[in-house]
């Protein structure tokens, strides 16, 4: 799976747990936080999306590594690829 393919399911998250975010205009670069309205426990459900989704367990002193699109992908990538 290519970083870019997991960018994606990780917005798809997003479209999931916070429909109303608009996610067409994401910067890969900036954190998710500053740039859309989501709170912890928005983040919260992405990382149990992924478990549920793709069995993808991210522990809680990793969830700072998934502060933008590009840390979540450089982050996840492997453990798709696992």
């Amino acid at each position: 799976m290519t970083e870019d393919q997991v960018k994606q399911i990780v917005i798809d998250i997003i479209d999931e747990i916070a429909p109303d975010e608009d996610t067409s205009n994401i910067k890969p670069e900036v954190n998710l936080r500053d740039q859309m309205d989501l709170d912890s426990m928005d983040f919260l459900d992405i990382v149990m999306e992924l478990r549920k989704q793709h069995n993808i367990e991210v522990p809680e002193e990793d969830y700072p590594k998934l502060a933008s699109l590009d840390s979540c992908a450089e982050y996840l990538t492997p453990k798709f690829n696992a």
